[in-house]
């Protein structure tokens, strides 16, 4: 184990700056979410390129960034929506990792895209661990945000390379987007009428919309007048259509259980792009085979198996 130092003072909290790893599973039989990084592409991604394990806690940055004033020289990576980053008032770059010394400070100045950064560290943040996890769940009672940390402390390691990902494979975060879904489990509780409008157009995300859910606006799902469900367990991205007939995507904070039919679920390798979609975004969807959902995700885990492969070689 590496000595335990402090890595941050906190200046600023940011708007809701958390720490996130990739979930606690095992336990929603139990009523605990499974929380975690709403884009589990970006907070690998900076995971890899500072030489983490892939599900080390991060920060997770909403919107508003924090301003951390370095207490070590340690190495750090930014991933995801890019909130312009600087130290010291020069801009970071984003992919790669950075070596930065006591003294140093961290700012987010802007909004260019996405809603959420991930701050990564080479070696390990100190923060609580609930149920195997150290993602913060506020409603859970798990964890807090950084406006109650005033110093982050952690185990920091030693990281020579300094490495980033292409531009290639950077994820580009849009305004409005298209996703794929897979049809179900309630489909019978909608009729054809009801799924094609669902399919057929554009969705808004609501200025309410959090970690727990996207609420959307749109013309209205209607359901059968016999709709009546017991309440079962909900998957991240899994989408609810309420009474009011509109749809609710399911997001990293979700409740284990729920009663609202679902008409569909976003396929996993879509999720980082709606977990980077601002409120008043625009999306739709398009049916995809549970086989296609799933070739899709196999391709994406060995990216990341690739990845991690690499950075190890160095």
């Amino acid at each position: 184990m590496y000595e335990r130092i402090a890595l941050f003072k906190v200046h600023k909290p940011g708007i809701y700056t958390t720490f996130q790893d990739l979930g606690r599973y095992g336990y929603q039989q139990f009523g605990v979410p499974v929380s975690g990084a709403m884009d589990y592409f970006a907070l690998q991604a900076a995971n890899i390129v500072v030489g983490n394990s892939r599900n080390t806690a991060c920060l997770e940055v909403t919107l508003v960034g924090p301003k951390l004033e370095a207490c070590d020289t340690i190495t750090i990576a930014i991933t995801g929506a890019d909130l312009e980053a600087k130290i010291n008032g020069r801009e970071a770059p984003m992919y790669t990792s950075i070596q930065i010394q006591a003294g140093d400070v961290l700012t987010f100045e802007g909004h260019r895209n996405g809603v959420r950064s991930y701050i990564a560290i080479a070696g390990e943040l100190d923060s609580p661990s609930f149920f195997g996890s150290q993602s913060v769940d506020i409603k859970s009672g798990f964890g807090t945000t950084l406006d109650n940390v005033p110093c982050i402390y952690g185990y920091p390691r030693h990281a020579p390379k300094k490495i980033g990902l292409s531009e290639s494979v950077r994820p580009r975060y849009q305004k409005s987007i298209k996703v794929g879904v897979i049809e179900g489990p309630h489909t019978d509780h909608f009729s054809m009428e009801a799924r094609n409008l669902f399919f057929r157009q554009t969705h808004v995300v609501e200025t309410n919309s959090n970690r727990m859910g996207y609420r959307l606006q749109s013309k209205k799902i209607v359901t059968k007048s016999h709709t009546v469900l017991w309440s079962d367990a909900v998957p991240f991205g899994g989408i609810q259509i309420p009474p009011n007939g509109q749809p609710i995507i399911l997001m990293a904070d979700r409740q284990t259980t729920g009663g609202y039919p679902r008409i569909g679920t976003i396929c996993s390798a879509d999720l980082p792009k709606v977990a980077q979609l601002a409120p008043k975004g625009k999306i739709s969807f398009y049916p995809i085979s549970l086989e296609d959902a799933q070739k899709r995700q196999i391709e994406l885990n060995n990216q990341f198996y690739q990845w991690s492969m690499f950075r190890k070689d160095l």
